[in-house]
């Protein structure tokens, strides 16, 4: 597997993955209608568009396959982790969190802060990042 520094010719890549990312969630965690409000944020939302286009982060592929990715934005915030479905408890979401937090050190930044899913979360907390507090998000009308 290769990590990389994301370029700005990533960008359909990184919402291919976090579109069959999310939508590989099992339904008992997040419905098809939840999956499919989570999902369609990659063409929609402007902070998703800000945080690909604008932010600095890492992408991993496998026999240029593009698996997964991660990417700060602002500085100080991890605002996108994603990783296939079919890929997922392989240690890439580890690797991309450490290459995060590297980077951010070597620039000064000793804090960094996400929202975490009810799937990612424990990835944080393994990693010794810590909750400050559980939240209900809403995207388009849906309780996620």
């Amino acid at each position: 597997m290769n990590l990389r520094q994301i370029t700005i010719k990533d960008q359909i890549n990184l919402k291919r993955i976090y579109f069959d990312s999310i939508q590989s969630i099992d339904e008992k965690i997040y419905n098809k209608e939840q999956k499919l409000a989570w999902s369609s944020q990659a063409w929609i939302n402007l902070e998703f568009h800000k945080s690909i286009t604008k932010g600095k982060g890492f992408i991993v592929e496998d026999l240029n396959k593009k698996i997964g990715f991660a990417i700060r934005y602002p500085k100080n915030k991890l605002s996108l982790l994603y990783v296939r479905g079919n890929f997922r408890r392989e240690g890439i979401g580890n690797m991309l969190i450490n290459a995060i937090e590297k980077e951010a050190l070597n620039e000064g930044i000793s804090s960094i802060h996400t929202e975490a899913s009810l799937l990612s979360y424990k990835l944080f907390l393994k990693n010794n990042w810590k909750e400050i507090r559980k939240e209900k998000i809403i995207i388009q009308n849906i309780h996620i």
